[in-house]
């Protein structure tokens, strides 16, 4: 299964012989995954010197999580395709010796990069810690050096010794100082706190929270960044101007999602001022309402832009993941931007990835009356991407819904793909069988609010696979309408066993895995269907084939 590359130059990547997929019906074709065995948190992802890094959360040793975590270490040019290379960061001093767990990268000045990373001792306590490239001069950075003052931060008062974790990748003040975001717990309250650095290796962290609730469990993973409020293009993580707006991203523990908060940053006196407070219910903000955690962000100096992973775990057994030998897939890279109202994050898979883009299917004008169904034939409908541009009637006919009293999970878990409404269900099946026994829907549903539009968009999986062993739950939620839009748009990845979808333009995305017994392979279909009484238009859909990303793999690289 691995193929070595032989002495191939720093931009030759085209030139390195890969690896192939076993012949697994879930392997993916085009999300990134390492050869083997386990993976979870993405970790330290980064630009250096022409080359993209990614680091993540690995176990060595077989397909379930194990008890010494490593950093596995993957380099690419363009963020799709990619070379593994040897893990950095393995469990060998008293700080770590149980394990290297998540943390960031962050560029200092000289173009230096710098890792924090989280280590448990033996006495389980979590502490953090600085690793170092050992040669600069290397594009691809693949040895790294423990700091020899490790650990740089230990748990403060007020902070559980063993809730104590994952360091954002560091901004600078108005001060000079750098700061980071770690997240923690104290008993029911679960919370962000800051730490402080004149040099990067003598900190000082401060117990009292930059963020609390009594609702989330400990907040792994946390992420602080800036926004443009008038571009799409990112900003360096420490830019504070009135240019900008900041976001803090947590990934609950508790509820296992990742909820962000727009809001206004006071760097004189580190203090977020988030303009909503965290509600635990479906209205708080998320990336991304289906199968999305543990995500991290980082500034593309190459093409100004931010850009951010998530993890998408399995939903099948521990069994199957042992019989597979792998579990774990990063989601494509999105470019995350400042909707224009200021209030949400829009997301949208990279630009590289339509690089795989192959054989083009394409249909205008199609009128889907209510009840009709519309294959997408001609193309492999297990590697899709498929982009498709609604024509809504007019949302006065739309049946009235008040937002405040209906959860939207309830909603689209009550098979409401297969119920007729007004404007909707219309959407798309995915990774459905000929016959439709087999078959994942993601589709919008429209209502009249008080003084408003919404639109239900739902990923329901419920019937995705004959299998009764499989997590299938079904996601969804609830945005606003403008109540001048005559179109709405919906974009899928599907990926053999993963589907992302990204409603109206990136202002909701919804991913979820599954595992079809029948819609395997060329035996795998896609439809576009509408369920509503009132008819919509099809104003245009384009699909393509997905060529398969390149994976290339070397225990022991020596020249690239």
């Amino acid at each position: 299964m691995e193929i070595i590359a032989e002495n191939a130059s720093p931009h030759s990547i085209n030139s390195i012989k890969y690896s192939v997929p076993e012949k697994q019906p879930y392997r993916t074709w085009y999300h990134f995954q390492p050869p083997q065995n386990w993976m979870n948190d993405p970790n330290g992802p980064m630009y250096y010197k022409g080359v993209y890094h990614f680091f993540y959360q690995y176990n060595p040793d077989g397909p379930t999580f194990g008890n010494k975590m490593v950093w596995a270490h993957s380099v690419s040019y363009d963020l799709i395709n990619w070379i593994h290379l040897n893990n950095v960061l393995v469990p060998s001093e008293p700080y770590d010796i149980k394990g290297c767990y998540s943390g960031s990268a962050t560029i200092l000045q000289g173009e230096e990069p710098i890792m924090l990373y989280t280590g448990i001792d033996v006495n389980k306590h979590q502490l953090q810690n600085l690793a170092i490239p050992k040669n600069l001069s290397d594009p691809y950075l693949r040895e790294w050096t423990k700091h020899p003052q490790n650990p740089v931060m230990t748990p403060p008062s007020g902070v559980e010794a063993n809730e104590f974790r994952d360091p954002s990748t560091a901004w600078k003040g108005k001060d000079e100082k750098w700061r980071v975001v770690i997240g923690a717990q104290n008993g029911v309250e679960g919370k962000v706190i800051l730490g402080q650095s004149e040099d990067f290796v003598n900190w000082t962290v401060d117990p009292n929270p930059f963020f609390a609730s009594d609702k989330t469990g400990v907040c792994e993973c946390p992420d602080f960044f800036p926004v443009s409020i008038n571009s799409t293009n990112g900003v360096d993580t420490s830019v504070q101007n009135p240019s900008v707006r900041h976001v803090l991203k947590i990934s609950s523990i508790r509820r296992q999602h990742d909820y962000y908060f727009i809001g206004k940053y006071d760097s004189d006196q580190d203090n977020f001022i988030p303009d909503n407070k965290f509600t635990g219910t479906s209205l708080d903000l998320r990336y991304d309402y289906g199968n999305f955690y543990a995500s991290k962000s980082f500034f593309d100096y190459a093409k100004n832009r931010r850009i951010l992973w998530g993890w998408v775990q399995e939903s099948d057994t521990t069994q199957d993941d042992i019989e597979k030998g792998w579990a774990g897939l990063q989601s494509i890279p999105r470019q995350v931007w400042l909707d224009k109202s200021g209030k949400r994050l829009m997301q949208w898979p990279i630009e590289e990835v339509e690089k795989l883009r192959d054989k083009q299917i394409s249909l205008t004008g199609e009128k889907l009356f209510g009840g009709s169904i519309i294959e997408v034939s001609g193309i492999t409908a297990s590697q899709v991407d498929i982009e498709v541009l609604f024509e809504l009637p007019e949302l006065e006919s739309a049946e009235w819904l008040d937002p405040s009293e209906v959860d939207p999970y309830l909603l689209c878990s009550e098979e409401y793909a297969s119920r007729s409404g007004v404007i909707g269900p219309f959407g798309l099946l995915a990774l459905a069988s000929e016959d439709l026994t087999e078959q994942t829907a993601i589709f919008f549903r429209i209502y009249r609010a008080p003084n408003k539009y919404v639109c239900l968009m739902c990923s329901d999986q419920s019937r995705s696979s004959l299998r009764q062993d499989l997590d299938k739950t079904t996601y969804g939620t609830m945005f606003e309408l403008d109540p001048s839009l005559k179109t709405i748009s919906l974009r899928s990845l599907i990926d053999r066993s993963i589907i992302e979808s990204f409603g109206e333009e990136g202002r909701v995305c919804i991913t979820s895995r599954v595992y079809p017994s029948l819609a395997v392979d060329k035996d795998s279909h896609l439809y576009v269907f509408n369920n509503g009484s009132q008819s919509v238009v099809i104003s245009i859909l384009n699909a393509w084939n997905m060529n398969q990303a390149k994976f290339g793999h070397k225990e022991n690289i020596i020249n690239l």
